[in-house]
């Protein structure tokens, strides 16, 4: 080979080397992580697990191709939440996708530099874990839960639903700023309905066992269950108790409902986690969750048991029915 076509093949190279190089960068695997509130056998979980994929390959993104998804999953305990959320920002991934407050919280206390995207938080201003909603800072961003104005409506349903009803209680998680919030937009509505509210905290099973037996002693009572983590552990519980206390009882989310519980009004909850697939999207992309506005959901669900209110001796009006996404008989 002559000289001046050996120079000339090398500094061919050398542009062409680079060049291989920011291909192989941009083709890189990359990482996901995901932290539940779940445990993984949980009937909720796959459903959740199979909206958030689904909607991340219809955006090009593939577990095994083009992306790795580790999952955690924190349900079963403060503890347990708190040595999954560490372990999983410990590992750097590229974003992680977290459902539930207890969850965002613990992240946010084992990483500031992980960019997270969150789904069904109630209030994740109030809670401070963002600065606004338009410009959420930090390394957070996501979908709340709910707008405090559908739980105003939670006792307008219920009253609906049980005409005669004068008292209300309101199973709430005092330790967190949703569980005020929601119970302080419940008590404005009340006096317009002609209801008396009366909180219940939700701080284990045996307080909530005991509150509820105490207040079932009076007539005309029902129940409606705010949403947050204590509620979600209480998804069994809290239908049993109402059923063995013949209460009307206005649910949070539709597992309640499958679980025995009358009836539901809530955001739909897959929706978000396909949503939420969209800003995970982004963020791979370069998006910073600083900037990317805390957003609303856009889907309400309405699920209605009427094998539940037969058993408490309760006609749901049609009014309620033809409103209803879905009936379970």
């Amino acid at each position: 080979m002559r000289r001046r076509e050996f120079f000339t093949l090398l500094s061919g190279a050398a542009v062409a080397w680079p060049l291989a190089a920011g291909a192989q960068q941009t083709e890189r695997m990359r990482r996901i992580g995901v932290l539940s509130g779940l445990l993984e056998s949980d009937p909720s979980a796959q459903p959740m697990v199979a909206a958030f994929e689904g909607a991340l390959a219809k955006l090009g993104w593939t577990q095994g191709s083009n992306v790795v998804i580790e999952y955690r999953w924190g349900g079963g305990g403060a503890e347990k939440m708190r040595r999954q959320a560490a372990e999983l920002a410990a590992q750097a991934p590229d974003v992680i996708f977290v459902n539930g407050g207890r969850g965002l919280e613990r992240l946010l206390q084992a990483t500031r530099s992980v960019p997270i995207v969150f789904a069904v938080v109630p209030d994740p201003l109030g809670s401070g874990f963002i600065e606004s909603l338009s410009r959420p800072g930090g390394n957070a961003t996501g979908f709340l839960m709910f707008e405090y104005s559908l739980t105003g409506k939670w006792l307008e349903l219920l009253k609906e639903i049980a005409p005669d009803l004068t008292r209300a209680a309101v199973l709430r998680d005092p330790a967190i700023a949703a569980g005020t919030g929601q119970f302080a937009v419940i008590q404005s509505v009340a006096p317009s309905r002609g209801v008396e509210v009366i909180p219940i905290n939700m701080r284990d099973a045996a307080e909530i066992e005991r509150a509820v037996a105490a207040f079932a002693r009076s007539s005309n009572g029902g129940l409606i269950v705010a949403a947050g983590a204590a509620a979600i552990v209480g998804r069994e519980l809290i239908p049993a108790l109402a059923a063995r206390y013949k209460l009307p009882a206005v649910y949070p989310a539709r597992d309640f409902v499958t679980n025995g519980g009358l009836v539901s009004y809530a955001a739909d909850l897959i929706d978000q986690y396909r949503r939420s697939a969209s800003y995970v999207d982004r963020i791979l992309r370069g998006e910073k969750p600083a900037d990317m506005p805390v957003q609303a959901p856009t889907k309400y669900e309405l699920v209605v048991n009427l094998k539940t209110a037969k058993a408490l001796g309760l006609d749901i009006p049609t009014t309620v029915l033809a409103r209803a996404d879905e009936v379970i008989e």
